[in-house]
């Protein structure tokens, strides 16, 4: 029998989550060839490229979306300019039938609803072109996993690289929002120091002998 591979390592092979490779067996879709002692799935490399070559085959991509995004609704204007320089482009290009979507939410936001529902989408193999004014209008960070994820999903990013479209406001926002985001960690590990010293001196203290 052909060596096993790991849930975690199918689902990076997939670009996909542990949870979707867990729906997809709830669905008939992908079930492992094998489980462990302890009921850990189990696939095969295989079994992984023929089921990447049958969601090639079966469903190819057919939606074209443009994704527009600020960080706040005092950025509507922008929100409004950047769909218009879009649909400028969408027009010039001859694309037709694309799905514009407007979102306002951080770029350090992963749990935006739109992004995600577009994320979804994307892996679903659902979404054939995706455009952008900026790619920091998708994620501040990590988007070249983004454009790795898209690309094995059949999705290819048409990015404009406008830079008057990537407000500099919502970079300082976004670099305060790190910032605040280590002082807090910071500021922790400081009571957390404090509070073990308190508690090695108390120890020691106990220690001594009467």
């Amino acid at each position: 029998m052909e060596n096993t591979i790991s849930t975690g390592k199918a689902a990076k092979l997939l670009g996909v989550s542990v949870k979707t490779l867990q729906r997809w067996e709830r669905e008939g879709r992908l079930v492992p060839v094998a489980r462990t002692d302890s009921n850990r799935r189990l696939y095969t490399e295989t079994q992984i490229r023929e089921f990447i070559g049958l969601r090639q085959a079966v469903q190819a991509p057919t939606k074209r979306v443009a994704y527009c995004r600020v960080s706040s609704a005092a950025q509507k204007p922008d929100l409004a300019n950047q769909r218009k320089v879009l649909e400028e482009f969408v027009v010039a290009k001859g694309l037709d039938g694309v799905e514009f979507i407007e979102e306002i939410g951080g770029g350090l936001n992963f749990k935006r609803k739109r992004f995600l529902e577009l994320t979804e989408a994307i892996g679903r193999r659902e979404v054939k072109v995706l455009i952008l004014a900026h790619r920091d209008r998708l994620t501040r960070f990590g988007f070249d996993w983004f454009e790795h994820f898209a690309r094995i999903n059949g999705c290819e990013l048409l990015v404009l690289n406008q830079e008057r479209l990537s407000p500099e406001q919502e970079m300082v926002q976004d670099l305060m929002t790190i910032v605040h985001c280590f002082s807090s960690r910071l500021h922790g590990l400081r009571n957390y120091r404090k509070k073990l010293n308190e508690a090695l001196k108390k120890d020691a203290e106990h220690d001594l002998p009467n």
